[in-house]
C-alpha cells in the first residue's frame, strides 16, 4: 500500500469547484420545448407571467413583513392571517415559476431582478399603522388580478388552456379571497350596540 497522499486531483469523489461563471440561457432567451404553442406566444406568455410572478413576490414579501411588524390590539389575528396568507402566495409564486420554465422561458428568480419589474410600489421601511398596511396589500392583490385576468384572457385566445386554467384556477381565486379577509379588517362596526 503506498503511503503517498493522494492530491485531490486524484479523488474521483472531489468536486469540481474552479468553474468559471457563464449563462446557459439568458433571461430574454426563449427554449425550444415542443408543447404545441408557438415561440411568440410562449415568449409573451412567459413576459406576462413573469410580472406577476414578479409581484406575487413581493406580495408574499409584504405579507411577511406585516406579519412581523404587526402592531395594535388585533395583534395576534393578523399575525396570524398574514403569515397564513404569505404561505398561500409562496405556493403561488412556485406554481408561476414552474409554469414559465414550461414554456421555456426563464424565472424571473433574483430578488433584485424582481424589484425591478414589480408594479407594486415600496412600502416605507418602517412599520406602518394597520390601515395602510391593509391598503397597500389590497392594492397589491389588485395588481395580480387585473393583469392575471389580462393574460388568462390572452392564453385562451392562444388556445393555451394550461396557462389560461393557472391564471383562472389558482391565482386569481386565491388573490381574490385574501382581499376578502384583509378588506374585512378595514370595515369599522361595534362589536355591539
Amino acid at each position: 500500500m503506498s503511503t503517498t497522499e493522494a492530491k485531490p486531483s486524484d479523488i474521483e469523489s472531489q468536486p469540481h469547484l474552479d468553474h468559471e461563471v457563464r449563462e446557459i440561457q439568458t433571461f430574454t432567451q426563449l427554449r425550444d420545448l415542443p408543447i404545441g404553442l408557438s415561440a411568440d406566444v410562449r415568449r409573451e406568455t412567459a413576459a406576462g407571467l413573469n410580472q406577476i410572478l414578479a409581484d406575487t413576490r413581493i406580495l408574499h414579501d409584504l405579507y411577511k413583513k406585516s406579519h412581523w411588524n404587526m402592531r395594535g390590539h388585533t395583534f395576534y389575528q393578523l399575525h396570524l392571517l398574514m403569515d397564513a396568507h404569505a404561505e398561500e402566495q409562496e405556493k403561488l409564486i412556485d406554481e408561476l415559476a414552474e409554469r414559465i420554465q414550461t414554456l421555456g422561458a426563464i424565472a424571473v428568480g433574483d430578488p433584485r431582478h424582481v424589484a425591478e419589474i414589480t408594479s407594486i410600489p415600496r412600502p416605507p421601511d418602517g412599520a406602518e399603522a394597520i390601515p395602510n398596511v391593509l391598503t397597500r396589500l389590497l392594492d397589491g392583490h389588485e395588481r395580480i388580478v387585473v393583469k392575471a385576468r389580462e393574460e388568462a384572457e390572452k392564453a385562451g385566445e392562444s388556445n393555451d388552456t394550461t396557462t389560461e386554467d393557472l391564471l383562472g384556477s389558482r391565482i386569481t381565486p386565491v388573490n381574490e379571497l385574501q382581499i376578502w379577509f384583509v378588506a374585512e379588517h378595514l370595515v369599522d362596526i361595534p362589536l355591539v350596540d
